[in-house]
C-alpha cells in the first residue's frame, strides 16, 4: 500500500479505465509464483509477508499458487508498517493493522514482501525498517502487482505483475474481491479537492 490513493472505486462516468481485470490478475499471480519458485530453487524457506491491506490478500493468493506448484504450504503473514512510515505526521489518524509473523518466524528465511502498488518506495522502506525489528531474514525480496514508477528511494521490485508508466497526475487503484467485491486495477486522473 504505497502512497497511491486508497479511495473507493471511481463512480461511473469518471475517466478511470481498467488496466488489469480478474483473469489478468490471476495470470500475473501464477507467473510471479513460478518466478519465486525458480529463483528460490523451490520454496522451502520462503515466507510471504503482505503489507496491509491489499498486499495481505495478494500474499495469501500467492501462497495458494505456491502450494499448488510445490505441493507444500508456504507460510504467509502480514507486516504492519504504519508506525514506521515517514509521513505519519502528515496523514490522518488510522487504525493499526496487525503484524502476523508465521510460526517459525523469519530468521534465516527468504522473506518476500508483497504489496499491491509500488510507487515512491517509501512504504517498502518502512517495511524494511519494521522487518529489522522482528528478525534477521536470509534475504528480502519484493513482489508487487503494479509498479507505477516515480521512485523517490533506490528500491526495485524483484517480481512485478505489470509495469504501468504513469504521470503524477494519475492514480492507480487496486480493487480486490476480498476487500472491494471485484478484482481490477484502475488507472485514472487524480481527483483534485473541490
Amino acid at each position: 500500500m504505497d502512497t497511491h490513493d486508497p479511495q473507493p472505486p471511481s463512480p461511473p462516468g469518471t475517466d478511470a479505465r481498467p488496466v488489469l481485470e480478474a483473469p489478468d490478475i490471476a495470470r500475473v499471480m501464477t507467473r510471479i509464483a513460478h518466478e519465486i519458485v525458480e529463483r528460490a530453487k523451490g520454496a522451502d524457506d520462503v515466507v510471504l509477508l503482505g503489507i496491509p491491506t491489499r498486499g495481505v490478500f495478494l500474499a495469501r493468493r500467492l501462497a495458494d499458487k505456491l502450494e499448488q506448484i510445490t505441493e507444500r504450504k508456504v507460510p504467509v503473514g502480514s507486516l504492519d508498517i504504519t508506525m514506521y512510515r515517514d509521513d505519519l505526521r502528515m496523514q490522518p489518524p488510522r487504525a493499526l493493522a496487525r503484524t502476523e509473523i508465521p510460526g517459525d518466524g523469519i530468521d534465516g528465511r527468504l522473506v518476500v514482501l508483497v504489496d499491491d502498488v509500488l510507487f515512491s518506495g517509501r512504504t517498502i522502506r518502512a517495511a524494511l525498517d519494521a522487518l529489522n525489528d522482528i528478525g534477521r531474514p536470509r534475504a528480502v525480496q519484493l513482489a508487487v502487482l503494479v509498479d507505477r514508477g516515480h521512485r523517490e528511494l533506490p528500491i526495485r521490485a524483484d517480481y512485478v505483475g505489470k509495469n504501468l508508466p504513469t504521470s503524477l497526475r494519475e492514480t492507480v487503484k487496486v480493487l480486490l474481491a476480498e476487500e472491494d467485491g471485484r478484482d481490477t486495477v484502475l488507472l485514472g486522473a487524480k481527483q483534485t479537492p473541490q
